[in-house]
């Protein structure tokens, strides 16, 4: 597995798109993301080569709550 910190914008799209996250719009650098799996979610990606750290951990925290599941295990989901 790929550490998960090095990743950038475009690949945690990817990723993602595996809890069914779509693009909805783009305002500059910033991608938002929509889910309606378990209610609608919305999520913004900065479009930054690597991510930092502190955004990627917001951006899983995010998802994880949203899915109601460990941020661990949403990590090994979509990883």
């Amino acid at each position: 597995m790929k550490p998960v910190h090095i990743i950038n914008a475009s690949q945690l799209i990817k990723v993602v798109r595996k809890l069914r996250y779509e693009p909805s719009r783009q305002t500059g650098s910033h991608i938002r993301l929509t889910t309606t799996q378990n209610g609608q979610h919305h999520i913004t990606v900065p479009n930054h080569n690597p991510l930092k750290i502190d955004t990627l951990n917001a951006i899983l925290t995010d998802i994880a709550q949203h899915f109601k599941i460990s941020k661990q295990e949403l990590i090994e989901r979509i990883f």
